[in-house]
């Protein structure tokens, strides 16, 4: 691969970003660089927006990682991996060496990098990354679409570490994009599913996709859940909320043995009744990121329809008109998934 100049966008403190000319980096030995078609804004990226995380990503960062593209070019020893293949980063690299990598838990890893945050990420027309974190999409996946897999791998890993069953009643608590993405996640696996969700516009987006949707504010939701189940209760509840009180919820809706997966991550350690999981046998499973399987699930379940990314895909913007983009998402009481169109428009 020639050196090649590339338009980047440069987070730079103080709600700001950059777009500016750099050199493409070359991929070297076990690397790809990527010609970057999209990139989506996660919750993640809104912090390093706000400023809360300048003291981990500093002041000349690219972000993202919610991202498709289309390799560019090969390092030495990648033989798995071709130009002009359609792909998605897994946007993990681990260590290998510490207790969670030797036991085949890589993507928690101790010494975990976080590609886009520890590293520079896919806001940039050309990403090179290491080839172990690459996944090969079908060549009629629409790329925009394609953008989506990321946080749809999250959704998978959650729904898989419940271990739900086809026809279990499911209440996801909070319907933002990754509690959306959780919810058809779960329908698509055979669950019973139930948003829990207080903002009347992300009520509507739920419907809209067909779920049944609960104001928690203005409807008792333990009540209906239990009239909706013969007062059973949840078998499967998604805390999704980061909220306290999704976190009473979640207890309060859960049947007998039910799994609750804590899928938000709470700034401050919320309180938890720790009697319903003696009196009802509860369990609560701890969630994080995803592992390559879960990755391959969402491929196919963006590939297949089981995932409405029309509806998820509220707004794209131009790498030149990232700075626009982010106080649009900031301030908007509507979106839900805003993507980055970062290649050249076709």
């Amino acid at each position: 691969m020639t050196t090649q100049t590339i338009s980047a966008a440069y987070y730079r403190g103080n709600k700001s970003f950059a777009v500016e000319q750099a050199a493409a980096t070359a991929p070297g030995p076990g690397e790809v660089a990527i010609r970057v078609a999209y990139c989506g804004i996660c919750g993640t990226d809104m912090h390093v927006y706000h400023g809360n995380m300048d003291a981990r990503v500093g002041l000349n960062r690219v972000i993202g990682h919610e991202m498709s593209g289309v390799v560019e070019a090969v390092g030495k020893g990648v033989d798995t991996i071709t130009p002009g293949q359609k792909v998605v980063v897994r946007p993990l690299d681990h260590c290998g060496e510490c207790p969670a990598c030797k036991r085949g838990h890589q993507h928690i890893c101790q010494n975990l990098k976080f590609l886009g945050l520890d590293t520079d990420g896919a806001m940039q027309e050309i990403w090179t990354v290491p080839a172990h974190t690459l996944h090969v999409l079908p060549d009629d996946l629409r790329m925009d679409h394609a953008a989506l897999i990321e946080p749809v791998a999250v959704a998978c890993h959650d729904v898989r570490l419940s271990g739900l069953q086809p026809g279990e009643d499911v209440v996801v608590i909070g319907g933002g994009p990754i509690g959306i993405l959780v919810a058809m996640v779960a329908r698509d696996a055979g669950g019973n599913v139930v948003i829990s969700e207080v903002n009347p516009n992300r009520l509507a987006i739920g419907e809209k996709l067909g779920f049944d949707t609960i104001n928690p504010i203005e409807t008792d939701l333990v009540t209906t859940i239990n009239g909706r189940t013969g007062d059973k209760g949840a078998d499967v509840v998604f805390e999704v909320s980061g909220t306290q009180p999704g976190v009473d919820a979640m207890t309060a809706v859960a049947a007998t043995r039910a799994r609750i997966v804590m899928v938000a991550i709470h700034a401050q350690k919320p309180q938890i009744d720790l009697f319903q999981f003696f009196w009802r046998e509860l369990q609560l499973v701890g969630a994080r990121v995803y592992e390559p399987e879960d990755y391959e699930k969402a491929i196919a379940v963006v590939a297949s329809g089981g995932v409405d990314a029309d509806v998820v895909i509220t707004d794209v913007s131009r790498l030149a008109d990232i700075q626009a983009a982010f106080e649009a998402l900031d301030r908007s009481p509507t979106a839900m998934k805003s993507l980055i169109e970062v290649g050249p428009r076709s």
